[in-house]
Parts: C-alpha cells; sequence; structure tokens
C-alpha cells in the first residue's frame, strides 16, 4: 500500500525544528548583494536570482572542499556590527516564515573578527540580532526560539578560545559548542583541550564527523571527544550490513545519539547519491535518533520545508515519520529538559496530530 500524498501546505504549515543550521551559510540573497555592495566586496554576481543559483551550482559539484570555499563571500559582509545584526535577525524571520519553532544556528566567531570586531563583540552582536528576530517573529504570531552554537574551526587553533566564549555566554542565548570545517584530515581529537573544558563546565556540544570521513571520525567524536551530538554523521551505515549493526553504529543507536543529518548538502557534498537512497531513512527505520536540517539555507538553496518535501515526494516519508525527525529533535535539542518536554507536548505534537 502507498503512503497518501502530503500536500504542500501541509508541509510547510507543519511545525518544524532545525539543529544544524550554519548562520554564514543562511543569507538572504538581496541581503548579501546589498551588504556587498557596501563593503566593497566583488560578487559573483549582483542580481539576487543569480546569486542564489550560483550558490547551487558551486554546491552541486560534489566537491566538499569547493562547498566549503563559497562562504569567502557570506563571510565578507559578517565583519561589521551592520552586517551581524542584519543576518541574525533575517535569520530567526526566514526560519519563522518556514515554519520551524524550534532552532539552533552555529557559526565561528573567529571568522568574523576582520573588521575590528572582538571576539565578545561578535557574539553580542548576533545574540542582540537573534532576539531582535525573535521579538518580531513572536509579535507577529509565529513564536521561534533559536539557540546559538558557537564553533572553533577544525584547522586552526583557537578552539579553546571560543568554548571559552561559549561557557561565558551560555546564560544569554549560547546553548553549545560544536568543531566546524574541512573534516578528512583535521581530526577533532586535536581540539580535545576544547571539548574536556566544556564537559568540565557541563556545556554540551556537538561534532562535525562521519561525512567527509567515515567510522573512525565517528568514533573519535564520541568515544574521545565526548560529543553529544553528530553533525551529518551518514557514514555510519558503513557500520551496518544488511541490518546488522556493528558495535560503533549499535553504541550511537542504544545511546540514543541524535545525528544531525542534512540531506540536500549530503547530495551536494558527495557524502550521499540520491534523496530517495539517503541513509537518514534507513536509519530512522532501524530506530537511531535521527534529526532533519537545512545545514545551509543559501549555499543549498533549502528551506525546512524543502527538505521534508522531497523526503515524502522521493522517500515515501509520511506526516508520522516527519514527526519523529521532529520530536527526535527537540528530544536532542541542548535545552533543559522540561522545555523540551513542553515544547513537543504543546506545539509539535498537537501540531503534526492536526495533520494526520
Amino acid at each position: 500500500m502507498t503512503a497518501p500524498s502530503i500536500s504542500a501546505d501541509t508541509v510547510r504549515r507543519l511545525p518544524k525544528a532545525v539543529l544544524h543550521d550554519h548562520l554564514d551559510g543562511a543569507l538572504r540573497p538581496a541581503t548579501l548583494v546589498e551588504l556587498a555592495g557596501q563593503a566593497g566586496h566583488a560578487l559573483p554576481t549582483t542580481d539576487p536570482r543569480a546569486l542564489a543559483d550560483w550558490y547551487c551550482e558551486a554546491a552541486n559539484s560534489g566537491d566538499l572542499v569547493r562547498y566549503i570555499a563559497t562562504f569567502e563571500h557570506t563571510l565578507a559582509v559578517l565583519q561589521n556590527r551592520e552586517g551581524l545584526l542584519r543576518t541574525a535577525e533575517e535569520y530567526v524571520l526566514d526560519l519563522a516564515e518556514d515554519g520551524v519553532v524550534y532552532g539552533e544556528v552555529r557559526y565561528a566567531p573567529e571568522l568574523m573578527v576582520k573588521g575590528g570586531l572582538t571576539l565578545p563583540e561578535v557574539v553580542e552582536t548576533v545574540q542582540e540580532g537573534l532576539a531582535a528576530g525573535m521579538a518580531k517573529a513572536a509579535a507577529a504570531g509565529t513564536p521561534v526560539r533559536v539557540g546559538t552554537l558557537l564553533c572553533g574551526m577544525r584547522m586552526f587553533d583557537r578552539s579553546r578560545e571560543i568554548a571559552g566564549l561559549a561557557v561565558a555566554f551560555r546564560d544569554a542565548g549560547v546553548v553549545g559548542f560544536d568543531i566546524a570545517g574541512a573534516e578528512d584530515g583535521f581530526p577533532a581529537a586535536d581540539h580535545l583541550p576544547a571539548f574536556e573544558y566544556l564537559r568540565r563546565e557541563s556545556v554540551p556540544f556537538t561534532i562535525h564527523a562521519g561525512e567527509a570521513h567515515g567510522l573512525p571520525s565517528i568514533h573519535q567524536a564520541l568515544q574521545v571527544c565526548g560529543a553529544q551530538r553528530i553533525g551529518h554523521g551518514v557514514r555510519i551505515t558503513e557500520d551496518i550490513a544488511d541490518g546488522k549493526l556493528g558495535r560503533l553504529a549499535s553504541w550511537v543507536r542504544d545511546r540514543r545519539v541524535a545525528l544531525e543529518m542534512c540531506p540536500t548538502s549530503n547530495l551536494q557534498t558527495g557524502a550521499a547519491s540520491s534523496i530517495a537512497g539517503h541513509p537518514i531513512t534507513e536509519l530512522k527505520d532501524l530506530g537511531f535518533r535521527v534529526t532533519l536540517n537545512t545545514d545551509n539555507r543559501l549555499v543549498s538553496g533549502t528551506t525546512m520545508t524543502r527538505e521534508m518535501s522531497l523526503l515524502v515526494e522521493e522517500a515515501g516519508w509520511t506526516v508520522r515519520d516527519l514527526r519523529t525527525v521532529t520530536v527526535n529533535a527537540v528530544k536532542s535539542a541542548f535545552l533543559p529538559f522540561d522545555e523540551r518536554t513542553a515544547l513537543i507536548r504543546d506545539v509539535i505534537l498537537p501540531g503534526y496530530e492536526a495533520a494526520l
């Protein structure tokens, strides 16, 4: 029996949660054009529609290094207070328009200090912009809560310093930490001092792993560094054969380690071959705590509504499947337990019940 189709409008209205989304990969094309003009930064094109197409073309190259290189242009406009404030505020409003009720946005403060801002000033400015966006979204009747993850970069040596920022701002909207950047050749364990410090300070963290590098990267992130979640993690399937789980895959499933999966982005970087065959469906069916995410809205040309719709159309997902990954995301959010429970009970479940 085929699953009943789900209308695009139904998908759009479903309450959503996103855990893996990069601020510097989520600018509106028109905003990027305007801010680049003010900064004197040359873009591939100054036509917003053509610029969006350029990003998608570059992202669809199947090369993670080229995918990451597109951030040169977005980062160029995030070096001053105006750019950070506007981007953060618009980011929240775009989440609200997408039906997101809870989101976690991540960025690397160390990449945003070329204009003279200090690291604390970068964080303070982004938080100010996010707060402004949340206030406007609430006033418009589409409330959304957004927490921040601060990223250290794998290829640099400031991760301990950025971890200190996460601790300093944990009562001001920063909910956790991440290590980002090129995965292959830059092991997470190089940043053990940051992770050990965060554990001592009881600050949760996730680690990009299992995207450009395989099982050893996931194992190191979990068993050496102590990550509570895994960014992407698609290559955990290399430890699964005919539905039988190996030791690492069993650990991930049994300990309910959330996998922050990003189907469109994974196709673009070559970590997956199709939406229909993306590991998220197999892992969901095997009982893993998979979550659905956008990764980079501008760079991947996507939204949560689009990611959900693709899985419905190409992988046969149902409303119940979408509810599962949404509940998974809230359960794994870097929020206090009672707040997660209330969000699931009062917002997520009623929103899906209306669509069933």
